[in-house]
């Protein structure tokens, strides 16, 4: 399975974890799917009452300099760990 393919996959897997994983977690996941989709950051960082689009911004900001490849690699890796830790 080539790593786009298993990205992918690993992608939709995690979505459907039994117990939802922790915040934490889920912004790991976030800054790296971003990070291996997009690549670095395009965006300014939202206004100060939007907490949550400022964790996921920061969370993306995070791995600003990592190449898609490697932000590709990282993200199967958490996944993994997450689909097992909580089951599908």
């Amino acid at each position: 399975m080539s790593n786009r393919a298993e990205f992918d996959k690993i992608a939709e897997d995690v979505k459907k974890v039994k117990t939802r994983p922790t915040d934490e977690e889920l912004l790991d996941l976030y800054g790296l799917y971003k990070q291996a989709v997009v690549g670095d950051i395009n965006t300014e960082r939202p206004g100060t009452l939007d907490f949550k689009g400022k964790a996921k911004w920061d969370a993306w900001s995070s791995r600003k300099g990592m190449s898609k490849d490697d932000a590709m690699s990282a993200y199967i890796t958490l996944g993994k760990e997450i689909i097992s830790k909580y089951g599908l």
